[in-house]
């Protein structure tokens, strides 16, 4: 098995008001994988970021990226870490390529205008460059974010909420961009309150929770196990409550009795939905539709988060 190109063993973060933000988190990052973290507002994941990128120093763990510790190795590894943080932070009065340059230039890199003109116009940029900062519109502020991040040509980059405010056409842009990225070998680990955005690029999946890892998992393979199926029945005609033969059933009743929503494992050689079309029939139940639904990603982190 290939050495991970990051790996985050035993790391917690406590403030010194007592808040502690990480607990014991370990993870395991593979080299040119998307990896989607995932957690609700203060599980976790700005902190764990900011800490991994050296902007937050840990309580306690050992945290390796890309061979180097980050501690001992900070100048050596904040050059192979790329960042785009959740806010905005740049200067608005600055013009596009300017910024861009400055940032290749904190890392100590040489100059290299072929490769900045690369970014620019992977990023949609180009037309731009020339252009102040403060007169672009948010999703292109978002890009040049992601221009500065690049610009030193790291081989590990994080996203932070990528894409919050960007609309939906700019949003499947970036995506494409992201998926370009790993193609070039640049790991890239986001964070996203966009529940579709995991379930369209991650590779793996992550589940942060008050400040522990709760699920780390294969995309596929957690839909695979994880996810449930609906069969919804609309009734013929409402009914005021479930029959007493049909009770030991997995079934609910929508709120104007005119549906039942029977949930299966579809995992299972035997989903038990014909022995409930035959039980429904004895019942003296008629329905006139039938459809069924596939458990979303968004419906199993709900169930994960609620569980905990």
């Amino acid at each position: 098995m290939a050495t991970p190109i990051l790996t985050v063993t035993n790391l917690s973060k406590r403030y010194a008001s007592g808040f502690q933000a990480l607990k014991n988190v370990n993870l395991s990052i593979e080299k040119g994988e998307i990896f989607a973290l995932l957690g609700p507002n203060g599980a976790g994941k700005t902190t764990l970021i900011n800490v991994i990128c050296g902007i937050v120093k840990p309580s306690e763990g050992k945290i390796i990226a890309d061979g180097l510790d980050i501690i001992e190795d900070y100048k050596q590894v904040r050059a192979k870490i790329g960042l785009v943080p959740q806010e905005l932070h740049t200067d608005m009065f600055e013009a596009v390529l300017p910024t861009v340059k400055f940032s290749r230039g904190l890392f100590g890199k040489p100059p290299d205008p072929a490769y900045l003109d690369k970014v620019l116009a992977d990023l949609s940029l180009s037309d731009k460059k020339h252009d102040k900062i403060m007169t672009l519109s948010g999703g292109m502020k978002r890009r040049v974010m992601i221009a500065k991040a690049l610009s030193h040509e790291p081989t590990i980059l994080f996203l932070d909420e990528p894409t919050a405010g960007v609309d939906v056409e700019l949003r499947r842009n970036m995506w494409e961009m992201v998926r370009v990225l790993r193609e070039r070998g640049v790991t890239i680990i986001l964070t996203t309150h966009y529940i579709e955005e995991a379930e369209e690029m991650a590779d793996r999946i992550g589940v942060i929770h008050k400040g522990e890892i709760i699920l780390v998992e294969d995309k596929r393979t957690l839909m695979h196990k994880l996810g449930k199926r609906q069969l919804s029945l609309r009734l013929q005609a409402p009914i005021a409550e479930l029959p007493e033969a049909l009770r030991d059933e997995p079934l609910e009743l929508s709120a104007n009795g005119s549906e039942i929503v029977y949930t299966f494992d579809a995992t299972r050689d035997s989903t038990g939905v014909a022995r409930l079309l035959k039980r429904l029939v004895e019942a003296g139940i008629d329905f006139k539709d039938l459809e069924t639904r596939e458990s979303s990603l968004e419906d199993i982190f709900v169930s994960l988060v609620t569980s905990k």
